[in-house]
């Protein structure tokens, strides 16, 4: 019997313009949890994505345990007991949770769905992880945080014993990924085997066995996880060293830029108000943070607040100019840059390229058309422009299709775009989701000279340490409220975990 339950030997993968994986040798133990680390567009999901069958290899082979296998498509991997949690969800938006999760895998008697097991089950495994869903609700209903808890339940549903989780905490808070890593350990007491793609370091020295790391579509090694430290991994990861923590001055904050006044915004779920009648004001040369467990009215907030919903009441004031009925456009116009929370759905159009991505708020301006016309020379250069200075990396530069970048670098395109606006107010929304730490240290700088230069800059972040270490002011949003306004500086992650969790509001105790 072989010592390795999956090994994937010298395997290449090739796309137009690019070696996404170059001689590449990953090898993992039964009961085993290998993380695999590496820069966006390092290779990573491409390498998991051929041992899930949605790639085939130009070379190199697969065995499971010990015997070579060929997987054609995503059905010979589950056959194989392999399963994938995947960074861009593979689910269908018009369909139930529950429909999502049993899809391809039905129960039927004499040719009938037997829903009331699969829903009895489903049920069962959420209790069971702590992966609670509404079973019911339309996937175009949940928030990107419920969809990572369907896809995790997809996989737990298939009883797979291979387990591929690609960035799986990229959008859970921090009580969420105490209890996945939780999840994750048990599954390895279990003897699953799981490969466990992160760009967190904290994450895989606490979870991981051991990390295999790329750079660049090549291997750079695979070491145990306790003979390494952060800042070896992150060298090995980025070829050079990184700076961890975030350095900044105390915050100067001037005239109030963008002011919200008793904000109640509906909810698509259920009859109860998402955000309840919420004001907060920020100033130029601050960075305010919107801070809560994931669900708590704070995507409802950003959507009401850049006018991808509609506010019921409320006031918004940006730059002493009145938005509340203003179009997303006029907004925009009005001095407002939005880094969005789902970058496939308001933040990208993803069969365009990445120049006319990087040009979509500025090409109306003279700069870039005439008459009419667009001065494709002239969108050329500003796009390399923004491909160098924020590291975009693709395989066919500005004319590469956005849809098959990295998510971190589709993620970078973004920033790049919003933060080159130069408006008076950014909203970013999960700015670092899916980055490395050679671009999460970029993007932050970023932010911080963006503060500096006076900007107003409101941050929606379920990461504890971006929380901590970025914003000057922390609103904790609780069942659509704001419970408290915290110091980062008084305060400490325990103090903000209870107000997140709702058992702390103001300075009254709640039972």
């Amino acid at each position: 019997m072989s010592e390795y339950v999956i090994e994937m030997r010298h395997i290449r993968k090739e796309f137009p313009g690019i070696v996404a994986n170059d001689d590449i040798t990953l090898q993992l133990k039964k009961g085993e949890i290998h993380a695999l680390l590496g820069e966006n567009g390092a290779g990573k999901s491409t390498l998991m994505s051929v041992l899930f069958g949605l790639y085939q290899p130009e070379e190199g082979e697969i065995l499971k345990d010990g015997q070579k296998v060929r997987i054609h498509n995503p059905n010979d991997a589950t056959a194989l007991g392999i399963g994938m949690v995947h960074q861009h969800f593979k689910l269908i938006d018009v369909f139930t949770v529950l429909d999502n999760i049993i899809l391809g895998a039905e129960t039927t008697k004499l040719g009938f769905l037997q829903k009331k097991e699969a829903r009895k089950r489903v049920l069962e495994l959420s209790e069971k992880y702590g992966l609670k869903v509404d079973i019911d609700a339309k996937i175009e209903d949940i928030t990107v945080g419920m969809q990572q808890r369907v896809e995790i339940l997809k996989m737990l549903y298939r009883e797979n014993e291979i387990l591929i989780f690609d960035e799986p905490t990229a959008v859970l808070t921090p009580q969420e990924i105490d209890e996945l890593m939780e999840v994750m350990r048990g599954f390895a007491r279990e003897g699953k085997s799981i490969l466990f793609i992160s760009h967190k370091l904290n994450e895989i020295m606490a979870v991981s066995d051991r990390v295999t790391v790329l750079h660049k579509g090549k291997c750079v090694g695979t070491v145990n996880t306790k003979d390494v430290t952060k800042q070896e991994l992150s060298t090995m990861m980025v070829g050079r060293p990184v700076q961890l923590e975030i350095e900044k001055k105390p915050a100067e904050p001037g005239d109030v830029i963008f002011s919200v006044e008793n904000l109640t915004v509906p909810s698509r779920l259920h009859k109860n108000d998402a955000v309840k009648n919420v004001s907060f004001d920020v100033r130029g040369g601050e960075i305010v943070c919107i801070a809560g467990i994931d669900g708590n009215g704070q995507s409802e907030l950003v959507y009401g607040i850049t006018g991808l919903e509609k506010a019921s009441s409320g006031k918004i004031t940006l730059c002493g100019q009145d938005i509340s009925g203003a179009s997303i456009r006029k907004r925009s116009l009005a001095g407002m840059s939005h880094i969005a929370e789902d970058r496939h759905k308001h933040g990208l159009i993803l069969d365009f390229t990445l120049e006319q991505n990087l040009v979509l708020q500025k090409f109306r301006e003279k700069e870039f058309q005439k008459d009419g016309f667009i001065k494709f020379g002239a969108v050329r250069k500003y796009a390399e422009r923004l491909i160098d200075e924020y590291d975009v990396r693709s395989g066919q530069g500005p004319v590469t299709v956005v849809r098959s970048m990295s998510g971190g670098n589709q993620q970078k395109a973004i920033i790049a775009r919003e933060l080159d606006r130069d408006e008076p107010l950014v909203i970013a929304v999960q700015p670092t989701r899916g980055l490395d730490v050679g671009a999460i240290e970029h993007i932050h700088k970023q932010l911080v000279a963006e503060r500096d230069r006076g900007r107003a800059v409101l941050l929606v972040s379920l990461e504890m340490d971006e929380v901590m270490s970025l914003s000057d002011r922390i609103l904790v949003m609780y069942e659509g409220e704001i419970v408290g306004e915290l110091d980062p500086e008084k305060t400490n992650p325990q103090e903000l975990g209870l107000y997140m969790a709702g058992a702390k509001r103001q300075d009254k105790e709640v039972e």
